[in-house]
């Protein structure tokens, strides 16, 4: 591993990198459970977290149970590589976008299964479960781009406002949040969401029954100091409902 922002070898240095050590083991884990729970195959998909003014990021084309602890990559927003001799993945540019734009600390990229079906057959989620209103509302479909091109992320921006997920059409999901914990959280929840509007619509002759705007709003309203822990998520997410409103 290499650290070429580091400038010495004081007990400030030492925790830094120590920090981005945590940080990389976490994505790594975070990167594999992608695998396991079946919404990546092979080398798809792709995890990042910031640190600092650093993003680590999944490298391009490496199975990730070959990731090791020495394998970390690291960019900085302007995306020139500080840490590491892997590449970075090609989809940096969607990532860096995401980190630009908003207050992301963690980014989740996959091309899960039914995500990646429902973005071919309709421009935005229907609201078949009111746990959208933890991801601000209304799933939206970023339009279809070349993948890793800027245009790409552009879309994805858009489809972002005021959400913390997307789909992307053709081609899969992302989600981002305050740590890489939510936004894998944020990626597993749209994933069952998209699977139930699939099931539900599979039925001939039976139409699923969907929320309404105010019950969503209803639900966004409720999740204000919802769990044990801060309700900041919570609010961030009825905050982009209200916005709309």
């Amino acid at each position: 591993m290499s650290d070429e922002g580091d400038t010495g070898d004081g007990p400030a240095a030492r925790d830094a990198r120590d920090a981005v050590g945590r940080a990389w083991d976490q994505l790594v884990a975070t990167a594999r459970r992608t695998v396991t729970d079946g919404l990546v195959v092979g080398t798809s998909g792709n995890v990042s977290v910031r640190v600092g003014d650093t993003v680590l990021v999944t490298p391009t084309g490496v199975p990730y149970d070959r990731l090791a602890h020495d394998d970390i990559v690291g960019v900085g927003l302007d995306g020139r590589q500080v840490i590491g001799s892997l590449r970075p993945t090609s989809e940096l540019p969607m990532h860096l976008a995401t980190y630009r734009a908003t207050g992301a600390r963690a980014v989740v990229h996959t091309h899960a299964p039914h995500a990646t079906a429902v973005s071919t057959l309709v421009p935005e989620l229907p609201l078949i479960h009111y746990m959208a209103a933890a991801l601000g509302g209304p799933v939206r479909v970023a339009p279809y781009a070349a993948y890793g091109t800027p245009e790409l992320a552009e879309n994805v921006l858009r489809a972002l406002t005021d959400r913390t997920a997307c789909l992307l059409r053709n081609h899969g999901t992302l989600a981002y949040g305050a740590s890489l914990d939510q936004a894998y959280d944020r990626t597993a929840q749209l994933e069952w969401m998209c699977r139930v509007w699939l099931l539900s619509s599979s039925i001939p002759g039976l139409t699923p029954a969907l929320l309404s705007p105010e019950q969503l709003q209803e639900t966004a309203e409720r999740l204000r100091g919802y769990g044990q822990e801060s309700p900041e998520a919570a609010e961030a997410a009825a905050e982009g409902m209200e916005s709309e409103a």
